[in-house]
């Protein structure tokens, strides 16, 4: 049901279910983004960078020399206050608060196309089925993450989840804003430092202190919350921002990119298109590129809260690990 579990295929497997209480907000100067404003934002000078440096997965590289040009980028991960803010001023409604198309879904039946979307359940022990993992849960979405019943009251700092791309892409262009291409948010995501492994350097994660919202322990059976979260998103801005001043550019929630994705880094900074998109999990499906990993990436599994690191994300539908920030780019 719109293809939500080849997502976890793609290295983006969640781990128990285990929560904890958290501070409503960590930064207490986030003022929720308007038409024509950049509140919020943050100016890159653009420039010239190494793209893929330092890859540790084969489809991160080859490195090449990439320049941006100068843009505006969300200091942080977009969050559940923004986004209800563009949806009662547009009345704009996610994906996965529709139906599925009975046209493009013929061989579903009418309850198989009933609102939902991807959830993680939890795990009692290792496993290679992801299928254990992730639930496709009717009633889920931005505004209820786990299911019916939760809800987001009180989490109006935490990122907003369960947005597809083209959710994204709608609040986005409702901003007179874009969504970033990958260069611009790898670019971003360096903060300034050349070839480093990690938006904070070369250290290990857990070095000096916590510095994104990660997994710890054994995976997918329990997240021991080293950096002060189980399982489940931080409200932006709770670990030390990049270079850039940017918060959550590692970890917490995936984000949307502009880009098709297919395996490996060409030559085009603009990445491939739609024709030549690729996704060897499923090779008829064009998939866009999703960076930063998320609170469900480990070292021993996924390891990919690096601004290197990529994989695809689903076309037609988001997850309760996916999230989004926007880009405003100057002209020339």
């Amino acid at each position: 049901m719109r293809r939500l579990l080849p997502l976890a295929v793609a290295g983006l497997l969640a781990a128990a279910c285990q929560r904890t209480e958290a501070p409503r907000a960590c930064l207490a100067d986030a003022p929720l983004p308007a038409p024509g404003s950049t509140a919020g934002m943050v100016r890159i000078t653009g420039g010239e960078f190494r793209q893929g440096a330092a890859a540790v997965l084969p489809e991160e590289g080859p490195e090449r020399p990439t320049t941006v040009g100068t843009f505006w980028i969300d200091r942080t991960e977009v969050t559940n206050a923004a986004f209800a803010r563009f949806v009662a001023a547009t009345g704009y409604r996610t994906l996965a608060e529709r139906p599925l198309d009975p046209v493009a879904y013929q061989h579903l039946s009418a309850q198989q196309r009933r609102p939902a979307s991807l959830v993680f359940v939890g795990a009692a022990g290792k496993s290679d089925d992801p299928g254990r993992w992730w639930r496709v849960t009717p009633g889920a979405d931005w505004r209820h993450p786990t299911g019916p019943g939760s809800s987001i009251e009180g989490k109006e700092a935490w990122p907003v989840v369960h947005v597809a791309y083209e959710d994204a892409l709608a609040y986005a262009r409702w901003l007179g804003r874009d969504l970033p291409t990958e260069a611009e948010w790898e670019y971003a995501a360096r903060g300034g430092l050349a070839g480093a492994r990690y938006a904070w350097g070369d250290a290990p994660a857990a070095e000096g202190g916590p510095k994104a919202n990660t997994w710890q322990g054994i995976f997918p059976v329990k997240d021991i919350g080293q950096d002060g979260h189980k399982a489940q998103p931080a409200p932006v801005g709770c670990y030390p921002p990049n270079g850039y001043g940017l918060f959550d550019m590692a970890g917490n929630v995936w984000e949307w990119t502009r880009d098709w994705y297919r395996p490996g880094l060409g030559a085009d900074p603009e990445g491939p298109p739609q024709a030549l998109a690729y996704d060897p999990a499923e090779p008829g499906l064009a998939k866009h590129v999703i960076k930063g990993g998320s609170y469900l990436c480990s070292d021993d599994y996924c390891f990919r809260y690096r601004p290197a690191a990529r994989t695809p994300g689903p076309p037609d539908g988001g997850a309760g690990h996916i999230g989004f920030r926007t880009v405003l780019r100057e002209p020339g």
